[in-house]
């Protein structure tokens, strides 16, 4: 770990030689990254930085509204088939060599049309491919023209289309390289590719060409480079931005969050002159989660699944065990932050009623030693300590089973555990994401409803949401979905997760947002 540090200086130090170090924004990323591409670009590590990189027809703002990007307008047909989305006509891709004497071209609907291909191509078996699974058809009408048509009406379709799997890539620069685009990328963002030593350094520099400027029309970006480093724990990394090496350190993680933090979630003096901290509703719930088809009479129970419910203080867990950040689940699955979200459809804390259903169940069963076991991974096992403390204390056994995270991911698709903890982080964000968990013609393995529940009336729901193009309408018929879910207790939420950055004061203008995107075309860095 020393001579990573060693390394981490004298380059950063060479860097700065370069280029002005006001002008260089620099992070760590301690999960490393595994491609450039965005057509894999299924982890936040990777799609941090492709998101420098590249663009598609749309994006997301820090509100969760869709904007233009490549695509200065569009227009969705009466039926909510078809969406014609039309180009900007000043946008080039990042200079190379292969595109000739002009080292450059200007992006066209053709060019959607070979990256759509690709990401739906077998033969490069993207992740991303079913983004593209409800789409029927993609055409370009002419160079400035794109069209979609739909298999069905799917009001989430344009927050679909703002993930980095979409975004635009040149042909000929992919297929001279093959694989190896995934180290030589070519796209048309903010920033472009300078150099990648794997597990050690990653540089952009500006894109001189970039097409879009802000409010007064100064062309963006407005950072010189991105300096990214991978040592490989946060507690390193915290160590670095502690001494002024990084300029940005996202999430809050066990090893340094009583050394920056309060119990109350504040900066501690120490850091108020030197950090800013700044943090919002994060698009993850995290729960547990009941296989409803399990043989256990405890789990069939919905006295039992109630109880646990009922049975744990939630502001309590937050305060000890996240220093206050992160927002207590007494809503449903769609987490703070998504239209739909209604946080009077859960359980608060009521210890004595969840004493009662315990022994409603064990006079209704004869039943005098019920138990349960909870499956987790050791990230979360403080958490499932907690819980198992509390509820112990209502006459009902729990025990705690920490597995390796590989494995609770295949015995929880595959049925094999009874009770477990879980996340979900949004796809893209409209509930439809979320409840599509609860979908019964997505059972686990070949679906993301993990705990088999199964409900006609949900499910008549959810299928009529496809159909209800009325944003309000829709809404509504989220939380009635969510609701319905809650009554049937096939899991118990703990927390909607909220974002935390924590930035050096020279840093302006990193905004957040709840899906956690690094945005930072805006950013400035000013003397300290």
């Amino acid at each position: 770990m020393k001579y990573i540090l060693i390394f981490f200086l004298l380059i950063v130090s060479c860097d700065s030689k370069k280029i002005n170090n006001e002008s260089v924004f620099r992070y760590n990323e301690h999960k490393n990254i595994g491609s450039l591409d965005p057509a894999f670009s299924k982890d936040l590590a990777d799609i941090w930085a492709t998101n420098q990189l590249f663009n598609g027809l749309v994006e997301m703002d820090d509100s969760l509204n869709v904007k233009p990007s490549l695509a200065k307008n569009w227009q969705i047909s009466n039926d909510a088939l078809t969406y014609t989305f039309t180009l900007r006509d000043d946008v080039t891709f990042h200079n190379h060599v292969l595109f000739g004497k002009d080292s450059t071209r200007t992006v066209t609907s053709e060019d959607f049309l070979y990256s759509f291909n690709r990401l739906k191509d077998k033969k490069i078996a993207s992740p991303g491919s079913w983004v593209l699974n409800k789409v029927e058809t993609f055409y370009p009408v002419n160079d400035s023209i794109f069209e979609i048509k739909l298999k069905q009406p799917f009001p989430a379709f344009l927050g679909l289309l703002t993930m980095k799997y979409c975004s635009v890539v040149p042909k000929e620069i992919v297929e001279h390289y093959g694989n190896d685009f995934r180290s030589n990328p070519i796209g048309t963002g903010p920033f472009q590719f300078k150099r990648w030593e794997e597990n050690l350094k990653l540089v952009f520099r500006k894109n001189p060409d970039y097409f879009e400027v802000d409010e007064d029309g100064n062309q963006l970006p407005y950072l010189e480079a991105v300096a990214i480093t991978f040592l490989p724990d946060k507690q390193s990394e915290f160590l670095q931005f502690a001494q002024g090496n990084i300029d940005y350190v996202s999430g809050l993680d066990a090893s340094y969050k009583d050394e920056i933090l309060t119990s109350d979630g504040k900066l501690r003096d120490a850091y108020v002159s030197d950090v800013n901290m700044i943090r919002g509703p994060y698009l993850n719930t995290e729960y547990l989660a009941f296989y409803m088809e399990s043989d256990a009479s405890e789990i069939q129970s919905d006295l039992i699944r109630q109880a646990i419910n009922y049975g744990f203080d939630k502001e309590k867990m937050m305060i000890y065990l996240r220093n206050g950040i992160g927002i207590p689940a007494h809503g449903g699955f769609i987490p703070k932050g998504l239209p739909g979200f209604d946080n009077t459809i859960g359980f608060d804390y009521q210890p004595e009623k969840s004493k009662q259903l315990v022994k409603q169940f064990m006079d209704e069963t004869g039943n005098r030693n019920p138990e349960i076991t909870i499956t987790t991974t050791s990230n979360y096992l403080s958490f499932c300590e907690y819980i198992q403390r509390e509820i112990q204390k209502t006459g009902l056994i729990v025990n705690v089973d920490v597995i390796p995270a590989s494995s609770l991911k295949d015995a929880k698709a595959n049925g094999k555990l009874d009770l477990f903890r879980a996340s979900w982080v949004a796809d893209y964000p409209d509930a439809e994401n979320y409840l599509s968990l609860y979908y019964s013609k997505n059972f686990a393995p070949n679906g993301p409803n993990y705990t088999h529940f199964k409900n006609e009336q949900f499910d008549n729901w959810y299928e009529q949401a496809f159909m209800e193009t009325d944003i309000k309408k829709r809404q509504k018929l989220y939380t009635k979905m969510d609701s319905l879910v809650m009554s049937q207790t096939p899991i118990i939420p703990m927390f909607y997760d909220e974002v935390v950055r924590f930035t050096r004061k020279n840093v302006k203008g990193l905004g957040i947002n709840p899906t956690n995107l690094l945005e930072l075309k805006r950013v400035r860095k000013t003397e300290q």
